[in-house]
């Protein structure tokens, strides 16, 4: 997980220099910290925050101070969940090798 460096100024770098590290994007888990930040701001519609992975390893980049709290707070409920798919726990057979 990433904080900061998700806004629109010209320092705010981090989903550029994330992306081409990524394998794939998970685009619902960034909608979901965008959208649940909409509660606090407006200005959440502004933020960058992207998810994807790597390997299997599940990789957030969340905005900066409270944001990141509430983008946290926002995906908690399934990261477990991911996490066990990114392992091979898919309740389709045995893991892959």
């Amino acid at each position: 997980m990433t904080t900061g460096g998700t806004g629109l100024g010209p320092r705010d770098v981090t989903p550029q220099a994330t992306r081409p590290l990524l394998d794939y994007e998970v685009p619902g888990l960034g909608e979901l910290m965008r959208s649940v930040g909409l509660r606090t701001t407006p200005m959440s519609v502004l933020s960058r925050s992207l998810a994807g992975v790597r390997g299997r390893t599940l990789i957030l980049t969340c905005p900066a101070a409270s944001g990141a709290t509430e983008s946290l707070e926002a995906v908690a409920s399934v990261l477990g969940h991911a996490v066990r798919l990114l392992a091979g726990e898919t309740g389709h057979g045995a893991p892959p090798a």
